[in-house]
């Protein structure tokens, strides 16, 4: 019967697609266009600062102090995140999943307009103040919208739906990548509006929302209110509806008594450390597989292959569509082959391709063709990573935790991200300095100590229960 309900719901429920997009519109894409967008104004940003500084002081800032500013201003963003990320949890308790999303857009909102008006004020203040609520807005997006994501999504298409986050992040900065170019808002005159344009996720999602309901598990689990989330249930799953009202039912009389785990008290559960364990593991490995590594040294290679350095935006255009790419292929395969295959392949084949870029690097003046063969690794590495380990992550930190615990896993799992975000940002630069193209090698042990993991450990969640799933652990 259940495997008879798995394929009648193959397609998602057009209120349901129309959901998922809602959410992730205004909530991972923030995050992964923002990373992006920040990329094509870095010359423009940094003569203002320096316009405004000489106009303030009536003297030139110093190259260090121009450094900080600008570093600032780039990396506020990931301490914003990590706010976000701490208070999302508790936020999507106390106002539900879709109150938080609808609320967070006020973050959005803010920032965009610090960051649209820092030029007509001569204020580089505003673009930091802009960047940290631009991160808290990604943080609580990163948190909260995976969980919705999760929770409305019948359990035969929980993966293919969790699939969006990663989808929305790639199409983000890919997007970002093109709204950059110069023939679009990539002009000196045009970079408070390039970040700016941020408001507009946000105020698309504000529009679009509000017509679809609430998470039926946190209507029904945490508050009690059974018609309501029947209703949210028939709305988006419609006649098949039946078959995921019974599996809440059982998670329901499973956790009676029990309310929602705080952070540290999910530390301190002895019951799920396996659980807790993976995902710090898996959003730590996600940070510090070599992904950033690839994207840093992708304009060195293209220059090296002879492409022109202003062909280079471009090409580099091709990595962000190649990774867009992959997620996408990612959601229609993951209910076929499932989570772990997924994830252990990525891993595996990202191995592979850290010890063919090292040698491909250390050979690169050997011959003209070796610039390419670094080229094509490079594009196979990104497909690996957003074939497993890009999409993955988010749907197993969903899967492995039932309604009590699952807010609370989303605090520490998104902590441990934006913390090695973080980390990876201010020490990856000093690693390529010190090892070069031997960095990899490290990229080797942590992908290979991760597949090892993945294969001895986590099971198979596809088609599971909630409830099925924290009984196999």
């Amino acid at each position: 019967l259940q495997r008879h309900n798995a394929k009648r719901s193959g397609v998602p429920n057009k209120v349901l697609l129309l959901a998922g997009c809602a959410a992730c519109v205004g909530g991972t894409f923030q995050y992964g266009y923002n990373i992006s967008v920040i990329n094509a104004p870095t010359k423009y940003v940094q003569d203002f600062v320096n316009q405004t500084w000489f106009e303030r002081y009536n003297s030139v800032i110093s190259e260090s102090g121009l450094t900080l500013i600008w570093s600032t201003i780039v990396s506020i963003f990931t301490i914003g995140g990590l706010i976000g990320v701490t208070v999302g949890g508790t936020l999507s308790v106390k106002m539900g999943r879709k109150g938080t999303l609808l609320t967070n857009n006020i973050f959005a909102l803010t920032g965009s307009l610090m960051m649209g008006f820092s030029y007509t004020t001569r204020s580089f203040e505003l673009l930091i103040v802009g960047r940290l609520l631009i991160g808290i807005n990604s943080g609580i997006g990163l948190c909260v919208q995976p969980l919705y994501l999760g929770e409305i999504a019948p359990t035969a298409l929980r993966g293919a739906m969790g699939m969006g986050t990663s989808i929305f992040i790639t199409a983000g900065i890919l997007l970002g990548q093109v709204v950059g170019l110069r023939e679009v808002l990539g002009r000196e005159e045009y970079w408070p509006i390039l970040l700016s344009t941020t408001c507009i996720p946000a105020l698309l999602q504000l529009v679009m929302l509000p017509w679809f309901p609430e998470s039926p598990r946190y209507l029904f689990i945490d508050r009690g209110e059974e018609e309501a989330s029947k209703k949210a249930l028939r709305q988006l799953h419609g006649r098949a509806w039946n078959q995921e009202w019974e599996d809440i039912l059982k998670e329901k009389d499973n956790l009676e008594g029990f309310c929602a785990k705080k952070p540290w008290e999910l530390l301190k559960d002895r019951s799920l450390r396996w659980q807790l364990l993976t995902i710090v593991l898996l959003n730590s490995a996600q940070q510090l597989n070599g992904i950033n590594a690839i994207y840093f040294y992708a304009s060195y290679l293209f220059e090296e292959s002879g492409i022109p350095a202003e062909k280079i935006p471009y090409v580099t255009i091709g990595t962000g569509a190649c990774e867009c790419i992959t997620a996408l292929t990612c959601g229609i395969l993951i209910e076929f082959l499932g989570r772990r295959v997924l994830i252990m392949g990525g891993y595996t084949l990202m191995s592979i391709f850290c010890v063919l870029f090292t040698l491909a690097l250390t050979f690169q003046t050997a011959s003209p063709v070796v610039p390419y063969i670094s080229m094509v690794c490079v594009f196979a590495f990104i497909l690996s990573f957003g074939l497993g380990p890009g999409g993955v992550t988010n749907i197993l930190t969903t899967e492995l935790f039932t309604q009590t615990a699952r807010p609370a896993a989303y605090v520490i799992a998104g902590s441990v991200n934006w913390l090695n975000f973080f980390f990876i940002g201010l020490v990856f630069p000093f690693v390529v300095i010190g090892l070069q193209q031997y960095c990899f090698l490290v990229f080797l042990v942590i992908c290979s100590l991760m597949a090892t993991y993945i294969f001895f450990i986590i099971p198979e969640t596809k088609n599971k229960t909630f409830m099925e799933i924290q009984n196999e652990f």
